[in-house]
């Protein structure tokens, strides 16, 4: 195996398909991993190729430090698609792994890159309006558990498990650094169709700063709210995999190309409710 292709395999989970015409680059929430998006796989449109990134330390790159800067990550994810981009993409991000898209989506255009051809952006206030944030990296153990329980992703047998948590902590405490240190910069929009998505019980989310996002693409700008809390994708697998598959069909399917051109028209927010 040569470099390129050692440092793929670390950082992408990859589903290949062999009609694939367009992949899908996945980031994960804070604490989170690749498998979280393996169960789309079989979800998706055969011609759609699932790629989730996988970030050190957790999964098979357990042993490895995980990231605490911003621009590391993203300068790392540059590299990672300048690799990787015989095909057309798109990203998905969620939570945290949302700011990660956006910001991979600014230094690919930034540098010259191919850029993907829609955002999808999960769990996210739109980056203008993160506004105060708890500085949960910053607690000590027992209370950033505490804290952990509120959003209702990691299992109470987990929680209660002083192995478990010496294992996962690290990552998550890493991976909360990177999004309460993030600080926004504006920039003129991308010129990249944007797909918002968020949960109906969502407490950490403010609905009225979601519209925002559309401030952030010369594109348009789709809101679609699903039932659940921060961690409805898990629950809505099957309904965010088709919206995923109809938004992409314009990019991979001939025919539909008149469509895929005309999401580039202005900004229009459009809100829809699953």
């Amino acid at each position: 195996m040569t470099d390129l292709a050692r440092f793929s395999s670390c950082w992408l989970q990859r589903r290949h398909v062999g009609t694939a015409r367009l992949r899908l680059f996945c980031f994960s929430f804070a604490g989170g991993s690749a498998t979280e998006f393996l169960p789309w796989h079989p979800l998706l449109a055969p011609e759609i190729e699932l790629c989730a990134i996988q970030l050190p330390g957790r999964g098979a790159r357990f042993a490895e430090p995980p990231l605490t800067m911003m621009s590391q990550v993203i300068d790392t994810i540059g590299q990672l698609i300048a690799q990787n981009n015989e095909l057309p993409f798109a990203f998905f991000g969620h939570s945290l792994g949302a700011l990660l898209a956006f910001e991979a989506s600014h230094h690919c255009l930034n540098h010259a890159l191919s850029v993907p051809v829609r955002l999808f952006l999960s769990g996210c206030n739109a980056p203008q309006r993160l506004g105060n944030r708890p500085l949960l990296h910053l607690l000590d153990n027992a209370a950033l558990i505490e804290a952990l329980k509120e959003f209702n992703a990691t299992p109470v047998e987990v929680l209660v498990n002083p192995e478990l948590m010496r294992m996962a902590l690290p990552a998550l405490r890493a991976d909360f650094m990177l999004a309460e240190n993030y600080i926004y910069s504006p920039r003129p929009p991308l010129p990249i169709p944007i797909t918002v998505l968020s949960g109906t019980q969502d407490n950490h989310i403010q609905s009225e700063y979601l519209a925002d996002w559309g401030n952030e693409t010369s594109g348009d700008c789709e809101l679609h709210m699903f039932k659940g809390d921060h961690f409805f994708i898990r629950k809505q697998a099957e309904a965010i995999t088709a919206l995923i598959n109809s938004s992409l069909a314009p990019y991979y399917l001939p025919c539909s190309l008149d469509e895929a051109v005309s999401s580039a028209l202005p900004y229009n927010w459009l809100g829809q409710q699953h």
